[in-house]
């Protein structure tokens, strides 16, 4: 970490190394707290923070559906946050918000139980990095998890083993990343991100059908590419279309939008980029560092 590092915790700044929690801590035990992954970016002249408001917003529903008391309100963390990469002195950086039960009690019952928040800031670059020619993908034997099992629509810390035992799979099996298919055999999304087919000029991604995340990520890039004229279709995905594709992507707040090389060894676009992928990760990077006007209003200035 460069210079002095701060995490805001319960309403204070803590240094990095000092903030502490009990081993025995019931959402390190059992996977109960939930949390967001927000970026920054540096600006002309400024820096911004990326869609805080819907960030902040899903933070609370997720918190509402675990029923986990927060204690704080929307503006109290939405400030904090900016705080934070302030106290940092940061602008290109990955925030993470964190609501937990900070109670080493022993038992499942969290009646009672003591929350915490915690606010972390680091710089962070690309999430993929190394693989700019893009990423090698294995259909996982993991199903993504549903409604009927844990709420996906929760950002919860415990929904993600389902995301690590795939992402595993996939590594072990010598590829960069998996996608996990629904539990009735649709494509759902990677484990960390949302996906995207493009099929003659037409943009499909898996509908909330398919038990996905509803990515803000996503939600960008759906808006951007209406307002660039390219068709939109939110649907349920057969397996094989990933491989017979014109053009693949992957999108979330670490992966921003990075394109699908191949999938269970079947070459997508002959390895390249396509030209609809490389047109909205053009314009995407112009929106979130300020170049591009349009859609100005989701960018937060933290200075």
């Amino acid at each position: 970490m460069p210079n002095q590092q701060y995490i805001w915790f319960d309403g204070k700044f803590q240094k990095f190394e000092d903030v502490k929690v009990h081993v025995l801590t019931h959402s390190l035990q059992y996977g109960s707290g939930i949390f967001e992954g927000i970026r920054s970016y540096e600006t002309k002249g400024n820096a911004a923070v990326f869609r805080l408001k819907e960030h902040v917003d899903r933070f609370f529903r997720s918190a509402e559906v675990y029923m986990i008391p927060l204690n704080y309100s929307r503006e109290q963390i939405h400030d904090a946050i900016l705080a934070t990469l302030k106290k940092n002195n940061l602008k290109t950086a990955y925030v993470r918000p964190f609501g937990f039960y900070n109670d080493q009690r022993i038992g499942l019952d969290v009646t009672g139980k003591k929350t915490s928040i915690s606010i972390a800031a680091i710089p962070f670059g690309n999430y993929f990095a190394g693989k700019e020619k893009g990423v090698r993908c294995k259909v996982s034997s993991w199903h993504k998890i549903n409604s009927l099992i844990l709420p996906p629509q929760a950002k919860a810390s415990g929904n993600y083993l389902n995301s690590i035992i795939a992402s595993i799979d996939a590594k072990v099996a010598g590829f960069d990343e998996a996608i996990l298919l629904s539990g009735n055999g649709y494509v759902a999304e990677g484990p960390g991100e949302n996906v995207f087919a493009v099929r003659e000029n037409t943009l499909v991604t898996p509908s909330k059908d398919a038990d996905i995340l509803l990515g803000i990520t996503r939600d960008s890039v759906i808006k951007i590419a209406q307002s660039m004229g390219i068709e939109v279709v939110e649907r349920q995905m057969h397996k094989e279309e990933l491989y017979t594709a014109d053009e693949l992507f992957f999108t979330g707040t670490a992966a921003e939008i990075t394109h699908i090389s191949e999938v269970d060894g079947r070459v997508i676009n002959k390895a390249k980029m396509g030209p609809i992928t490389k047109m909205l990760s053009s314009k995407f990077s112009d929106i979130i560092t300020g170049r591009d006007k349009e859609f100005s209003e989701w960018l937060t200035n933290i200075y």
